[in-house]
């Protein structure tokens, strides 16, 4: 059994850590706070430029947008994966490391691995995977500009044929407790007028174009992209944050646990010393009486 210095060194550590992963849980939880917020603002927006697309879509048929090409069979695709920066968020980075891993290993034909968060670009890098192009510090409080240059190379990527597909690795959120990985195929786009019409939403309506039909068209398509993109890495710093907060939560509570522990430990440790005192007294006092 350890010594009761030791064990009370030990709590002491184990308090320190409990106080780090409290202040950890209740910084994540606030950041969680604020990308639901940013959700919540963006999503309005998302919807409608999804609606003017669809109702765009149906005057501009003769659009031939490269985004909306579908090139079949598929001789080279890409693949981004979106991680965190950082760790100590449960299963949040392990998760799509290893989605990643078997992606890579069921495709037939070579994959472009683009790599959003330094978790997952440094776990491929040092195991030497081909990586097209490494992003880092990029997320739902980045600034417009530094996600542009993602949704950037992905249309440039596709459009001069260097991949016949594009898909996006992520965390989707469901709340604070769930959170799911998830692969979409982003390109080829799926026209909006074929979504509406799946969906039976769509209808006929008359309008009146400046400069014309084709030209909003071909504006609107970029601009959905780069709103999708936004929209796919708020939906990734929400799950990380929901992570990192449950992480934090669980080791809160696993320290209490072991503080209680090492308590029960401390008092029978103690207990024994004095039993082990008591016995020597009497022992001694014992040994007087006989003299």
């Amino acid at each position: 059994m350890l010594s009761t210095r030791a064990i009370r060194r030990k709590i002491r550590t184990v308090r320190n850590i409990r106080k780090i992963t409290d202040a950890m849980r209740m910084v994540s939880a606030a950041r969680l706070q604020r990308v639901q917020a940013k959700v919540s603002q963006a999503r309005p927006y998302a919807d409608k430029m999804a609606e003017l697309l669809r109702h765009v879509a149906p005057h501009a048929r003769e659009v031939s947008h490269p985004l909306l090409e579908v090139r079949q069979p598929a001789r080279r695709v890409a693949l981004v994966a979106v991680s965190a920066d950082r760790g100590l968020c449960g299963s949040f980075n392990s998760n799509i490391i290893r989605w990643t891993s078997r992606f890579l290993a069921e495709q037939t034909v070579p994959v472009e691995l683009i790599t959003i968060g330094r978790k997952v670009g440094s776990f491929f890098a040092r195991r030497n995977v081909p990586i097209r192009e490494q992003f880092t510090g990029i997320s739902a409080d980045s600034t417009p500009a530094e996600i542009s240059v993602v949704s950037s190379l992905l249309r440039s990527i596709y459009e001069d044929e260097t991949v016949d597909e594009v898909h996006i690795l992520y965390t989707e959120f469901v709340n604070a407790v769930v959170q799911r990985p998830k692969i979409m195929r982003f390109l080829p786009f799926e026209a909006p007028a074929e979504m509406g019409q799946a969906e039976g939403r769509y209808h006929e309506s008359e309008y009146l174009f400046e400069p014309s039909a084709r030209a909003v068209m071909e504006s609107l398509i970029p601009r959905y992209v780069d709103t999708m993109i936004y929209h796919l890495l708020l939906e990734s710093t929400a799950s990380e944050h929901g992570a990192r907060m449950m992480a934090m939560s669980n080791a809160s509570t696993n320290a209490g646990e072991l503080i209680d522990h090492l308590t029960l430990q401390l008092n029978k440790a103690r207990q024994s010393s004095i039993t082990g005192e008591l016995l020597e007294i009497v022992a001694g006092a014992d040994a007087l009486a006989k003299q």
